[in-house]
């Protein structure tokens, strides 16, 4: 998959962003950037679930020119948010919404951390109008890999990824002959339950399979730790990001998380 870390243009102003999710913990860490470097970003489009409250401050802060819920529900909540906040800023919903959003003319970057299925058209059509997008949401590549492939293969789309585990096999990759990679290690800390006893399974609560030893992500991000199943996730993820077969990828439990991923060159 054609993932190129720049579009091979100097840089002649500030990267202008959308970002769908914006409320979520990947969201809000694109914003603690943005704030680091205020005149190398510039915020266009922000775009949440259900969140408005946060989201309506966020626009506060950052003042983009057009914002969506996800939830068509919650737009009139939006819009009552925003009344005394941003009176001219664009209010979008539901998916055409965040399609918009992903896909504005003055959009250079999407950065795309909409939890679940809900990523996917927006992610599709921000890469079929030739954005580059850095992807944070797996579930895109794991029900639309193929469509994915076929969206970078007819645009100018680029493809990022912000999974720590797969930048690291992109940063491993970058310099590299084509076709020279052997295989991939995926590296996984094993989660809150790796030392458990299986047959206390049944007794686990939610708060402990929500406390992860290592690091602070989202709910459902974490109880997919929980479970291991975000594992599988990644795995399917790396299989269409760098067109490798299953053979070609291992998984290797490393309590530490010091190394997130390793490549193994031919």
């Amino acid at each position: 998959m054609n993932t190129p870390p720049r579009n091979g243009q100097p840089d002649t102003g500030p990267r202008c962003l959308a970002i769908l999710g914006a409320t979520g913990s990947v969201g809000t860490q694109t914003l603690d950037v943005v704030r680091l470097f205020p005149d190398r970003f510039d915020v266009k489009a922000l775009t949440c679930g259900r969140n408005v409250d946060l989201l309506a401050e966020q626009v506060r802060e950052f003042r983009p020119e057009c914002v969506a819920v996800g939830a068509p529900s919650r737009a009139q909540a939006l819009e009552r948010a925003l009344s005394g906040i941003a009176p001219d800023v664009r209010i979008l919903a539901g998916e055409e919404g965040l399609c918009a959003a992903a896909t504005r003319s003055d959009v250079d970057v999407v950065m795309g951390a909409v939890v679940g299925f809900a990523g996917l058209r927006p992610v599709l059509d921000a890469l079929k109008a030739g954005k580059q997008v850095a992807l944070a949401n797996k579930e895109t590549l794991v029900v639309g890999g193929a469509l994915v492939t076929q969206a970078l293969d007819q645009s100018k789309g680029r493809l990022l990824p912000v999974d720590s585990e797969h930048s690291a096999i992109f940063q491993c990759m970058l310099g590299e002959p084509d076709r020279s990679v052997e295989d991939v290690v995926l590296t996984a800390s094993g989660g809150p339950f790796r030392d458990r006893a299986a047959e206390t399974f049944g007794e686990v609560t939610v708060s402990e399979a929500l406390d992860h030893p290592n690091w602070s992500m989202g709910a459902k991000i974490t109880i997919d730790s929980a479970t291991m199943m975000n594992k599988g996730l990644e795995v399917i993820e790396a299989k269409w990001l760098f067109d490798l077969t299953l053979d070609q990828i291992q998984v290797l439990v490393h309590p530490q998380s010091i190394v997130h991923s390793m490549v193994a060159f031919t």
